[in-house]
């Protein structure tokens, strides 16, 4: 009699996957979210920060220059714009690009969903130490409206892998090779 188990089941050809991220087109997403970004929709407390969303996404994808340093200076950036305390928005962007860092190698082995599990705590929690720090110069507290900020963007992370990867054609890893 013979012993089968769930080992023994394996595909008759294993193929995997790695969707090739050109920097061109990850930089030029990058550019149009931020220029999205300086609308005034983001008015709303409770409004999704895509820019951190596609900056944390090409982050875990790898593509070259997009780090922490890309994540101080879009930061920046939009404290001028908002015209907020220098570097709260920096400070954000910090921690969840630290996150997707420090989470990039297990993402890399799921599906968008899991993906999404993973960083949703990250945007969630990382604009607390800006509102902090906000509240303690403005001598009141803001409210807990932007907790639902965090909570969108982290679902919005299976829009941006949907959207995102359109254009990206998968490429096999033995084509990488040759």
């Amino acid at each position: 009699m013979v012993k089968r188990s769930l080992t023994a089941l394996e595909p008759l050809q294993r193929t995997n996957y790695v969707y090739g991220s050109s920097p061109i087109y990850a930089w030029i997403t990058i550019l149009l979210t931020w220029l999205a970004s300086l609308l005034p929709w983001r008015e709303w407390e409770g409004a999704p920060d895509i820019l951190i969303l596609v900056l944390a996404f090409w982050c875990v994808q790898q593509v070259r220059g997009v780090g922490l340093t890309s994540a101080v200076i879009f930061g920046l950036l939009m404290d001028v714009h908002d015209a907020t305390v220098m570097g709260g928005h920096a400070l954000s962007y910090v921690l969840v690009i630290f996150g997707a860092l420090v989470f990039r190698r297990r993402m890399a082995q799921f599906g968008f969903v899991s993906q999404m599990l993973q960083m949703l705590p990250v945007f969630f929690l990382a604009p607390f130490p800006s509102h902090l720090l906000n509240a303690w110069l403005q001598g009141a507290w803001g409210g807990w409206t932007w907790l639902l900020s965090g909570l969108i963007t982290g679902v919005m992370w299976i829009v941006a892998d949907l959207i995102l990867k359109l254009p990206l054609r998968p490429v096999d890893d033995n084509e990488t090779l040759n």
